[in-house]
C-alpha cells in the first residue's frame, strides 16, 4: 500500500536527519561555537565568560539511571581549555573561576527545566574566588543582565580534581582561606584530598583532610564521609565521621576531639566563652540537627583533673545558649585557678604568644574577667566535682553547683563543696553588664572540723570542735583582687563544742614553765568554751568587731584590722590566762606585714618591762626574782553565750559605720577601737561600740 510506502521513506528520512545532525556535531569544529557559547553563559549568569582554548565534543552512552527519555540519549563530553568566568565588579580578582582544562558530560532533559545537570565533572588546574563583603553582598549569587537573579540552576553529580585551588574570603564571618584540592584514589570511601591554610577570626589555620568524591549543591540525604585535621591557633581539631548537607552539615555524625593549651582559644572559633583553663583534651560524640549542635559523652582531661558529660549549644535568639551536665571524679583547684584570674600551672599564654608574669607582690589574683565576652552567649550548666583537690592535706569533695549566664549576668546557685568534714554552701551572683563588674555573695559555713582544716600543724592534731560560720559581701571589680579590696559586707564564724591543745594555749601565752611541765608530762585537751569572730568589712577592710577565743585556762583577744585592698595584716593578739603561770612572758602578739610576706612576733616593749623588773628585783632580793613572771590569772571569762547569741543572727551587707583608727604606720587606715600599737585592751576581745551587732561587753578595760 502506498501509505505504508510514505511511512517507510518518512523513517528513513528522519533517522538520516539523526544520522546526519549527530555525524555533524560530532565532526563539527566546535572552536567556530565558542564566541556564541562565550555569549550565552555570560547573558545567563551576567558575568564575562570565555572558552579561550580548544573546544571539542564526544559521545558518552545513555545513563541507565537517569529519568524516563535520559536513559536513551546518548549524551554528550565536552572537553574545554582554558576556561574563564569573570567575577563581580566590586572584587579585586578579575575571575571567580578559572580552569585548565575542564572535562564534563552533559543530561539533556533537565535543559528544559532550566537546570544544568553534569552527571561528571573533571577539572584540571581550577582556581575559584568565594567572596562575600561585609555588607551580605558575594559573588556566587548569579544575574542577568537586568540585575535579576538567574533561573537557571546547578548540580554536579562527581567531581575529579587535579592540583585545585579554592580561596574562600568572607568578611562577616572573618574567614580567609586557601584550600589545595585534589582527587585521591585507593582510600574509599574518601575520594578528594584537601590541605588548607588562612586565617579565621584573625587566628591562623592549617590542617589537611579527606572527603568523598561526591558533591552535591542539593541534599539528598546521602551521608558526606570526612576526615579532617586542623589547627585553629593554639587548638588542635580531629574530627571524622559523615554529614549529608555541606550548606547547613544536617545529620552531622562525628567523632570530635580538641587539644589545646587553654579552653579560652575556643572563644574566636566557636562565639562560645570557656573559662581560661591549663591545657586540656576531650574526646567525644558531635552532632548536629536542627540549630543544635550536641558534644556528647565527651571524655577529658584539663590539666591534671578529667572532666565528662554532654553539652548542647542551641541557636536561638536574641542570644544562643550553651546547656548540659559536666562531671568530674577528681577536680584539682589549682586547674580552676586561671577561671577566676589566677595563674595558668601550665604555662599557657596569652592568643599574641606573650607570657603571663605573674604579680611580684600580690597573693590575690589580679588578671582580669573577661566580661565583655558574657554577653555573647546564655549558659545553663549543671557541674559536679566528686573529688576535689587543694592538697594532700586538704581534700575538697562533692562539689555541685549550678551555673546559669543570662545575658551577661552569670549566677552560681547553689555553690557547695564539702571540705574538712564539713559543708560550705553559697550562692554568687556576678553581674557583667555593669563596668566594673557587681558581686553579690552569702556563704554559709558548717560542720568544719578544726583538725582536719589545720592537718598539717601538729598541735592541732589532737583538737576537736567544729567551725560554723556565715558571710554576706558586696563589692564591685573586674579580677579577685579588686573584687576583694572593695567589698563590704560581714563575716562570722563560730566555734564550739570543742577542745583545744593546752600546749597551743600556752605557747601563745608565752608561759615557759608550764610549756616545760606539758612536754614533761604530756599535752592534754582544754575544753573550748567557745570561739567566736565577727568582722564588719568596708571598702576591703575587715574590722574585728569581735575576735575571742575562750577556754577554762585562757582567753585570748584579738583587735585589729585585715586590709583586703593592700593585702595587710594589722592584728594584735591578747593571751589573758585564768590560773597561776610558772614563769610567763606573758605579752601581746602581733601579726603585720603582708599576705605575701606576714611578720608574726611579741611586743618586744612590754617583755623587756616584765625582764626589766625580774632583774631589778633579783639585784634586791633574789628570792623574790620570780614574783615578775608568776602569771595570777587575772583573767576573766569570756561572754559566751553573749557572743553565741550575736553570732547566730545572719550576717548584713550593710555594716555599721567603722571607725578608722591608726594602723602599724600610724596613717588613718585601720578601723575600729583595738590598739596595734601593743597597748593594754581587753584579753577576752572587744566589741565595737560602732556597730549595733556587736556584743557589748565583750571584755573589759584593764587600767
Amino acid at each position: 500500500m502506498r501509505w505504508v510506502t510514505s511511512l517507510k521513506w518518512l523513517a528513513i528520512t528522519i533517522v538520516a536527519i539523526v544520522l546526519a545532525f549527530a555525524a555533524f556535531i560530532t565532526w563539527f569544529d566546535w572552536n567556530y561555537a565558542r564566541p556564541f557559547i562565550n555569549r550565552e553563559v555570560s547573558t545567563a549568569t551576567g558575568r564575562p565568560f570565555a572558552i579561550r582554548g580548544d573546544l571539542s565534543l564526544h559521545w558518552l552512552a545513555p545513563n541507565a539511571q537517569a529519568p524516563g527519555l535520559g536513559r536513551w540519549l546518548p549524551r554528550p563530553r565536552l572537553i574545554a581549555n582554558d576556561i574563564v568566568l569573570g567575577n563581580v565588579a566590586w572584587s579585586q580578582e578579575p575571575n571567580m573561576v578559572s580552569v585548565g582544562r575542564l572535562t564534563f558530560s552533559l543530561e539533556w532533559l533537565p535543559l528544559l527545566d532550566k537546570r544544568v545537570v553534569l552527571p561528571e565533572v573533571a577539572l584540571s588546574a581550577p582556581k575559584v574566588i568565594v567572596e562575600q563583603q561585609a555588607d551580605g553582598r558575594n559573588n556566587w549569587t548569579f544575574t542577568k543582565g537586568d540585575g535579576q537573579p538567574s533561573p537557571w540552576k546547578f548540580r554536579i553529580g562527581r567531581l575529579i580534581l587535579e592540583d585545585g585551588v579554592v580561596r574562600a574570603n568572607l568578611v562577616p564571618q572573618q574567614l580567609d582561606l586557601t584550600a589545595n584540592i585534589a582527587t585521591i584514589d585507593g582510600q574509599a570511601p574518601y575520594g578528594i584530598g584537601v590541605a588548607v591554610k588562612g586565617t579565621f577570626r584573625k587566628v591562623a589555620i592549617t590542617g589537611k583532610g579527606r572527603g568523598g568524591d561526591v558533591l552535591s549543591l542539593e541534599d539528598y540525604g546521602e551521608p558526606y564521609p570526612l576526615d579532617a585535621s586542623v589547627r585553629i591557633g593554639r587548638t588542635q581539631i580531629a574530627a571524622k565521621g559523615t554529614f549529608t548537607n555541606p550548606a547547613t552539615l544536617s545529620a552531622l555524625d562525628m567523632h570530635l576531639r580538641l587539644a589545646g593549651p587553654t579552653m579560652a582559644d575556643l572563644y574566636p572559633i566557636t562565639g562560645v566563652l570557656p573559662p581560661e583553663t591549663p591545657s586540656y583534651e576531650t574526646n567525644g560524640h558531635l552532632l548536629h540537627t536542627a540549630g543544635v549542635w550536641r558534644y556528647e559523652r565527651f571524655q577529658g582531661k584539663v590539666g591534671q583533673s578529667d572532666l565528662s558529660g554532654t553539652l548542647l549549644f542551641r541557636q536561638r535568639q536574641p542570644r544562643n545558649i550553651l546547656q548540659g551536665a559536666v562531671v568530674s571524679n577528681q577536680l584539682r583547684l589549682i586547674d580552676l585557678g586561671p577561671a577566676i584570674g589566677g595563674q595558668n600551672p601550665s604555662g599557657g599564654s596569652d592568643l599574641s604568644g606573650k607570657p603571663k608574669a605573674p604579680p611580684s607582690d600580690k597573693v590575690l589574683p589580679v588578671d582580669p574577667f573577661k566580661t565583655d565576652r558574657w554577653r555573647a552567649i546564655d549558659a545553663d550548666v549543671q557541674f559536679t566535682g566528686r573529688k576535689i583537690v587543694k592538697d594532700k592535706s586538704l581534700p575538697i569533695d562533692n562539689l555541685v553547683t549550678h551555673l546559669v549566664l543570662d545575658d551577661g549576668v552569670l549566677s552560681l546557685r547553689p555553690l557547695e563543696f564539702g571540705v574538712a568534714g564539713g559543708r560550705i554552701t553559697s550562692t554568687l551572683v556576678l553581674n557583667g553588664q555593669t563596668e566594673p563588674m557587681k558581686v553579690d555573695s552569702q556563704v554559709s559555713l558548717r560542720h568544719l572540723k578544726m583538725k582536719q582544716l589545720l592537718p598539717d600543724v601538729d598541735l592541732m592534731k589532737t583538737s576537736v570542735g567544729e567551725v560554723n560560720g556565715d558571710a554576706a559581701l558586696t563589692a564591685t571589680g573586674n579580677s579577685i583582687a579588686a573584687l576583694a579590696g572593695s567589698s563590704n559586707g560581714e563575716i562570722k564564724t563560730l566555734i564550739d563544742r570543742g577542745s583545744v591543745s593546752k600546749l597551743l594555749l600556752q605557747y601563745m601565752g608565752l608561759n615557759v614553765g608550764n610549756i616545760v611541765l606539758t612536754k614533761l608530762f604530756g599535752d592534754k585537751q582544754i575544753e573550748m568554751r567557745c570561739a567566736a569572730a565577727d568582722f564588719a568589712v568596708r571598702d576591703g577592710l575587715m574590722d574585728t568587731r569581735t575576735f575571742v577565743i575562750d577556754t577554762d585556762d585562757t582567753s585570748i583577744g584579738v583587735t585589729g584590722q585585715v586590709d583586703l585592698k593592700r593585702e595587710h595584716f594589722n592584728l594584735t593578739i591578747r593571751p589573758e590566762p585564768k590560773h597561776f603561770g610558772l614563769l610567763s612572758l606573758r605579752s601581746p602578739l602581733y601579726v603585720r606585714g603582708t599576705f605575701k610576706h606576714p611578720d608574726v612576733g611579741v611586743s618586744v616593749p612590754t617583755l623587756v618591762a616584765r625582764a626589766g623588773g625580774a632583774i631589778a628585783l633579783g639585784v634586791l632580793a633574789p628570792y623574790t626574782a620570780l614574783v615578775p613572771l608568776l602569771e595570777l590569772g587575772p583573767g576573766k571569762d569570756s561572754p559566751c553565750g553573749e557572743l553565741l547569741a550575736k553570732l547566730q543572727h545572719p550576717p548584713s551587707r550593710n555594716p555599721a559605720s567603722v571607725k578608722p583608727v591608726p594602723d602599724a604606720n600610724g596613717s588613718g587606715t585601720g578601723t575600729g577601737t583595738g590598739d596595734a600599737s601593743g597597748g593594754k585592751s581587753s584579753g577576752q576581745g572587744r566589741a565595737a561600740q560602732s556597730s549595733p551587732s556587736a556584743a557589748a561587753g565583750a571584755g573589759s578595760e584593764k587600767p
